[in-house]
């Protein structure tokens, strides 16, 4: 008995030793590696806006606008000439962006990511009178040894080998995005989990927009599924997303106060890419429903706000030979002034003297750098990273880069060498702002917004370069023929004085390094 305990004991040592060591052998060997990019940009420009909160005299279209995005005080024409508004002005400047990342990987299984950014977004940029701030703010002379750098993502990947489904779950600071074109992209804490079901893959998203105090319901989570599969030649899917925010509006809270405002406000949409026959087709829709409530104490409080809008997109490309010829339609619905204020909490008071009760215009999650990326002038393109356009930007939701507009645009591509492409796009715009205008803000003698339909034609020119295959240069630009739905109020004259901005036009450069 004694010798069978002791030999199975020592069985027992053989087979967890040799667990290990066999283990250890076929852990998989740690391994580094080093990614990123660097540009450098030039932007030479007359009335087209850097768009969002920007960080210099000449920055962003707007604050806190949520739903027109209307161009602020700098952009206007002003009675007196004032100097130092951009107005009908040439500007020029150069920018520049670099970001830096490192992988840790584990085999397949395991990953770790630290992904870093570097701004310049003016070179010989100072820092404003009375400020310490240095982020973004890397493009000094003599100086330039400046604190700019930023952390962007920090997060880790791994498997879940006990699961029947090929499944991914990934932690941390992490990129978030679902049909950026028309719905969302932006950077933020998150777990996520990607399941393959074949010919499905299902991803499931949970994100903490906000944390407020920790024993009070007053933070902001984002709740999400995407789900697509591949059938035939098309790529069909479609994606829900909640944004149960209990701090609606950050900007205008108390620190450690009871939010005055909560929303609740989901999206759904769907999307199609892929080929039929030779044809290219892609289509996104998304709606957005949801309302604003008034959570204030000891005030007056206003009706709650209801939010409800749609946008599409449709394109189709005609392939042949060394060419690319097609169409796209971007929509977005637009507000109704009568029912809207520019930021539409409750008890706002609209440009018609009404109260806030309605927002009918596409909207986008507060925080998102998406839907950017249809015209060079009006709402951003690729050359310049969408760093242009008359799209706003706010902590909470704000119109989309199509909300309020209508964009019907022909195209056409030439890969003219293997190094070297053209592109032209041609487009009309419409405005679907009622009682107002989604970009211009021009006013009757009395005091009313001017409701136009004419944005204008866009025309838009861009080239690629391959100089080596980590080197490109990019270069074009856009010119807008600029309708009655740009015109804006002069600034410190009587109401119904307006001016037509001479037309935006803008031309830009790109050299970027990637490695």
């Amino acid at each position: 008995m004694k010798k069978f305990v002791v030999l199975s004991l020592i069985s027992f040592l053989i087979l967890a030793f040799g667990a290990t060591v066999y283990g250890q052998e076929k852990a998989p060997a740690l391994e580094f590696k080093a990614s990123g990019w660097m540009d450098v940009i030039s932007e030479y420009r007359m009335n087209v806006p850097q768009p969002g909160a920007g960080t210099s005299a000449h920055g962003g279209t707007s604050t806190n606008n949520v739903v027109y995005g209307a161009p602020p005080a700098f952009r206007q024409p002003t009675a007196n000439g004032a100097s130092d508004l951009a107005f009908d002005k040439t500007e020029a400047y150069m920018e520049g962006r670099g970001r830096l990342k490192f992988d840790a990987l584990m085999g397949k299984e395991m990953s770790g990511t630290f992904q870093f950014e570097f701004d310049s977004t003016r070179w010989g940029e100072r820092v404003p009178a009375g400020s310490t701030a240095q982020r973004n703010y890397a493009g000094f002379w003599g100086v330039s040894d400046r604190s700019a750098l930023e952390l962007k993502h920090m997060y880790f990947s791994f498997g879940l080998p006990w699961i029947p489904v090929p499944t991914t779950i990934v932690a941390g600071i992490q990129p978030i995005g679902i049909r950026p074109s028309i719905f969302m992209s932006t950077d933020g804490p998150a777990i996520t989990a990607a399941f393959k079901i074949d010919p499905a893959t299902i991803k499931l998203i949970w994100a903490k927009a906000l944390e407020g105090r920790d024993w009070a319901a007053d933070d902001d989570d984002v709740y999400a599924i995407e789900a697509n599969a591949k059938i035939s030649t098309l790529t069909v899917g479609g994606y829900w997303a909640l944004f149960k925010w209990n701090s609606y509006y950050p900007a205008l809270e108390v620190a450690g106060a009871t939010p005055g405002y909560r929303s609740d406000t989901w999206w759904a949409g769907l999307y199609l890419d892929g080929k039929l026959g030779p044809v290219i087709l892609n289509f996104d829709f998304c709606y957005d429903d949801g309302k604003i409530e008034d959570r204030r104490q000891n005030v007056a409080r206003g009706r709650d706000v209801d939010l409800s809008g749609w946008g599409a997109i449709l394109n189709i490309g005609f392939p042949w030979e060394k060419f690319l010829f097609g169409f796209s339609s971007i929509y977005g619905t637009g507000a109704d002034q009568k029912k809207t204020a520019a930021t539409p909490l409750p008890g706002a008071v609209t440009p018609w003297g009404t109260t806030t009760t309605k927002v009918k215009a596409f909207l986008v999650p507060g925080g998102t750098e998406g839907s950017n990326s249809h015209a060079i002038v009006i709402d951003g393109a690729g050359i310049n990273r969408g760093n242009s356009g008359f799209e706003p930007a706010a902590d909470a939701h704000s119109r989309a880069g199509q909300g309020g507009l209508w964009i019907n645009k022909i195209y056409a591509g030439f890969q003219v060498s293997p190094e070297f492409s053209t592109r032209i796009e041609a487009m009309y715009i419409r405005d679907t702002t009622k009682n107002g205008n989604t970009i211009g803000n021009a006013l009757t003698t009395a005091g009313r917004p001017i409701n136009d339909s004419d944005v204008g034609w866009e025309i838009d020119w861009f080239n690629t370069l391959a100089i080596y295959k980590n080197l490109t240069f990019q270069f074009g630009g856009g010119y807008l023929f600029a309708g009655d739905a740009m015109d804006f109020a002069v600034i410190g004259a009587a109401a119904g004085t307006n001016k037509s901005p001479k037309n935006p036009w803008i031309f830009v450069t790109n050299l970027t390094y990637s490695f």
